[in-house]
C-alpha cells in the first residue's frame, strides 16, 4: 500500500504535486481550525445569551417578587383587621350609618396612596346593608359563579389570577383570598389588582422577549406589543415547553429557532403562582458572530485563492524549467553535442543545468581529444551578519517602595536611628497591607494590625501628646469585618479630637463579644463636638449625594456597615464638648452578613 502511494505520487506531475500539497498542508488544516472556531463562536455568543437572559430572568423575578409580596403583606394585614370586620359585617340602619362607616375606614384607599404597586382594592361581601362603592361590592349571581371566586371561598390560600375589574372592566394580575369574619361567622373575598404599569416597565426594561403569566397559561405582562391578556397557547411553539415550570428549552417560534427560558415565581402561602418566560432567536444572536464569521471566511477564501494562484503560477516557472532540461538532454541522446544551456537561478534545477553543461563540455573534449580545461566551477560566498538587540526595561511597582523603604530603614537602623527605622517599618507595612485589601472580608486582627501601625506612626509625630489603648478580645480576633472600617474612625479621632487638643490625649479601641455580636467602640478624650456639630455630622452619614463638606470617611464607614450587615448596623456618634467623642458599632459574631 505504501509503495503503491509512493509510486502514484511520483507519476504526478510536479504541478500536480505542488497544488496537491497545498491542499493537504495548508487548504485542509484552514479548514479545519475555520469549522471548529466558527462553531466555538457560535456556541459561545449563545452561551453567552443563556447567561445573560438567565441574569435577566432572575431580575425579573425578584423585582416581580417584590411587586406581588406587597399585595400579599397588604391582604394579610387586611384578613386580620378586627376593624373591617366591623364594617364589613355590620347591620346598617340607614344610608348614613354605611356613609359614615365607609369615611370611618378610609384603609384601603390609604393603602392606595402609599403603594404604588397596587392598582385597586375590593371586598366583596353578602351584606345586603352596604352600598357598592367600588371598595364593599355586593357578589352578584355572575361573581359567584366565577371560578376565581369559588376557589377563593374553598380555600384559605392565596389565588393569584388574571381577572376583570368591574370599575374599568380591564384585567388585571389579581390576588385573591378569602377573608374570614369568625365572629360574626361570616366570610368575604378580597381582591387587590397589582399594578399593571409596574410590570410592564420591569418588562419593558429587557433586550429579550419576556412574558409574566399566571397559573392558567395567560400572559399578565409582557414587553413585546400584542401579547397582553392573550393565551399562552396563541404562541407559535411546542405545547410541552408551555406546561414546564422551570427550565432551559430550545425550539422553534414563529419559524425560527428559539432558545425559552422558563422560571417559576410562587409568592408565599399561595395556591399557584407565576412563571416568567423569555425568549430569544439563536439567529439574532448569532447574527454578529456569523456576520464576523462570514468576514473571516471572506477574507481566508481570498488569502487562499491568491496563494493557489501563487502556487500555480509558481508550478509553471519551475514546469517550463525542467521541460527545458528535458528537451536538452533529448538532444544530446540524439548526438547534438554543441548544446549550451542556459537556466538562470541556484536552486536545484540550476544546478542540474550546470551539471548538464559541464558534462556535455566533457564528453565534447573526450570525442574531439581536444584538451581543455574542465570547467571551473563557481564557487559561491554568502555571508550573513546577524545582530540582535535586546532591549531591557525595569518597572517600578509596589515592591520596588516597600524596598525603598526597606532600604531607607536599614540605613537609620545602623545609624542608630532607631525610631525612624521603626517609623519607617510601620509605614511600609501599612502601605502593603492596604495595598493588599481587596473586596473581601479580613479577620479582625488584620484589621487591628493596621490600625497599630497607625498610631504607632502618629504618636512618633506627636510624642507624649498622644496615648492610646488597644482592648481587644481574643475571642473576636477572627470574626471578619470589611476592610478599613475601623482605621478611618482612628484617624478621624486623632486628626479631628486630638490635634487641636494642645496637650493631646488618649484614643481606646475596644473589641468585645457581647452575646451574639461584637461591639466595637473607638474613644478619645479630645475637644469633642457641640451638640449642633455633632447633629451636622450625624445628618452628613445619611445624606445620599456626597459633598466636599461631609466626612467622606465615616460616611463612606457606615454605609458600608450597613450595606453588609443592615440598616440597624450603622455608625453611631456621641460627642461631649470639651470631653471627647465616642463611635461605636455592632457586628454579628463571626463576620455573617445579614443582607
Amino acid at each position: 500500500m505504501y509503495k503503491t502511494l509512493i509510486r502514484m505520487i511520483n507519476d504526478m506531475k510536479l504541478r500536480t504535486k505542488l497544488i496537491l500539497s497545498f491542499i493537504v498542508v495548508v487548504f485542509v488544516p484552514v479548514l479545519i481550525v475555520g469549522l471548529f472556531l466558527t462553531n466555538e463562536l457560535r456556541e459561545m455568543a449563545i452561551g453567552n445569551a443563556i447567561d445573560q437572559a438567565a441574569t435577566n430572568v432572575d431580575r425579573v423575578k425578584k423585582r416581580t417578587s417584590e411587586v406581588v409580596n406587597v399585595s400579599y403583606d397588604i391582604a394579610y394585614r387586611l384578613a386580620n383587621d378586627t376593624r373591617l370586620e366591623t364594617v364589613a359585617s355590620r347591620r346598617y340602619e340607614s344610608v348614613y350609618d354605611v356613609v359614615k362607616a365607609y369615611k370611618e375606614y378610609p384603609d384601603f384607599r390609604e393603602y392606595m396612596k402609599l403603594y404604588r404597586e397596587i392598582g385597586n382594592i375590593r371586598l366583596y361581601v353578602d351584606n345586603p346593608t352596604l352600598l357598592d362603592n367600588w371598595e364593599f361590592i355586593q357578589p352578584t349571581d355572575a361573581i359567584r359563579n366565577a371560578e376565581w371566586y369559588q376557589q377563593a371561598t374553598s380555600s384559605s390560600l392565596v389565588d393569584w389570577v388574571y381577572i376583570v375589574d368591574e370599575r374599568d372592566n380591564v384585567k388585571y394580575l389579581s390576588l385573591v383570598r378569602r377573608v374570614d369574619f369568625p365572629n360574626q361567622g361570616k366570610s368575604g373575598v378580597l381582591v387587590i389588582n397589582v399594578n399593571s404599569r409596574m410590570l410592564n416597565q420591569i418588562l419593558n426594561q429587557e433586550s429579550f422577549d419576556t412574558m409574566i403569566v399566571d397559573s392558567s397559561n395567560q400572559i399578565v405582562s409582557a414587553n413585546r406589543p400584542g401579547r397582553l391578556g392573550r393565551p399562552l397557547n396563541e404562541l407559535d411553539f411546542e405545547n410541552l415547553i408551555k406546561h414546564e415550570e422551570t427550565g432551559t428549552f430550545e425550539t422553534v417560534v414563529n419559524g425560527s429557532k428559539s432558545q425559552v427560558m422558563i422560571e417559576e415565581l410562587k409568592p408565599a402561602a399561595s395556591m399557584n403562582g407565576l412563571r416568567v418566560i423569555s425568549i430569544f432567536a439563536i439567529d439574532d444572536i448569532v447574527g454578529e458572530a456569523n456576520q464576523t464569521i462570514r468576514l473571516a471566511v471572506t477574507v481566508i477564501s481570498i488569502s487562499l485563492a491568491v496563494a493557489i494562484f501563487l502556487i500555480y503560477a509558481f508550478s509553471i516557472l519551475l514546469a517550463k524549467r525542467m521541460l527545458r532540461l528535458s528537451k536538452n538532454i533529448n538532444k544530446v541522446a540524439t548526438g547534438n553535442l554543441g548544446i549550451v544551456m542556459e537556466i538562470d537561478g541556484k536552486d536545484e534545477i540550476g544546478q542540474l543545468s550546470r551539471q548538464f553543461n559541464a558534462m556535455v563540455s566533457s564528453i565534447n573534449a573526450l570525442v574531439v581529444e581536444v584538451q581543455e580545461s574542465n570547467q571551473q566551477k563557481r564557487q559561491l560566498a554568502q555571508k550573513q551578519n546577524e545582530i540582535k538587540f535586546k532591549m531591557m526595561a525595569s518597572q517600578i511597582n509596589p515592591h520596588f517602595l516597600f524596598n525603598a523603604l526597606e532600604s531607607i530603614r536599614m540605613k537609620a537602623h545602623m545609624k542608630g536611628e532607631t525610631e525612624i527605622a521603626k517609623v519607617v517599618r510601620l509605614l511600609g507595612k501599612m502601605m502593603r497591607k492596604n495595598l493588599e485589601v481587596g473586596n473581601r472580608s479580613i479577620p479582625m486582627r488584620s484589621e487591628i494590625d493596621i490600625v497599630r501601625c497607625y498610631l504607632e506612626i502618629q504618636k512618633f509625630r506627636h510624642g507624649d501628646r498622644l496615648h492610646f489603648e488597644l482592648l481587644i478580645d481574643p475571642k473576636v480576633e477572627e470574626t471578619l469585618l470589611p476592610p478599613l472600617i475601623i482605621q478611618p474612625i482612628v484617624e478621624n479621632a486623632v486628626v479631628h479630637g486630638l490635634e487641636s487638643k494642645e496637650e493631646g490625649g488618649l484614643v481606646r479601641i475596644k473589641a468585645e463579644l457581647v452575646g451574639q455580636d461584637v461591639h466595637v467602640e473607638v474613644m478619645d478624650n479630645g475637644s469633642g463636638m457641640t451638640p449642633e456639630r455633632a447633629e451636622s455630622v450625624k445628618q452628613s452619614l445619611l445624606e445620599q449625594d456626597d459633598d466636599e463638606r461631609n466626612r467622606i470617611g465615616l460616611r463612606n464607614v457606615h454605609m458600608r456597615l450597613q450595606l453588609t450587615y443592615g440598616q440597624e448596623h450603622g455608625l453611631v456618634i456621641d460627642s461631649v464638648p470639651s470631653e471627647g467623642t465616642r463611635i461605636h458599632f455592632i457586628i454579628p459574631f463571626g463576620g455573617r452578613s445579614d443582607v
